[in-house]
């Protein structure tokens, strides 16, 4: 009994310091909002890479941030065998950017 208090007391200072989230990141808010989710997974395989493959994949590339979100914007293939990314000329320049940065932080 004592055990499982001790757990409940520091399941509950994670959440209340903050180190533990309910709240979805910006990045999860961000792939939602442009249906990022319909192809892709943090760290599973759905249609196309993981975005943890992404950002390993380009990790130590200075050019990276600017090379992903015209990716995004201008859709592609080849990168990863035949897979084909539509282009997401609806998502806005800043947003791509902002999703390119994310996503390489997953390194």
């Amino acid at each position: 009994m004592l055990r499982f208090l001790a757990l409940i007391l520091v399941i509950g200072s994670a959440f209340s310091a903050g180190t533990v989230s309910a709240e979805p990141s910006e990045l999860q808010l961000l792939l939602q909002k442009n249906n990022c989710l319909a192809c892709h997974m943090i760290d599973k395989r759905k249609y196309g890479p993981t975005l943890k493959e992404v950002a390993e994949k380009y990790a130590g590339d200075s050019g990276a941030v600017e090379k992903l979100a015209a990716k995004i914007k201008a859709g592609g293939t080849g990168v990863w065998g035949e897979d084909v990314m539509p282009p997401q000329a609806q998502v806005s320049d800043a947003e791509a950017q902002k999703i390119a940065k994310l996503v390489l932080s997953l390194q």
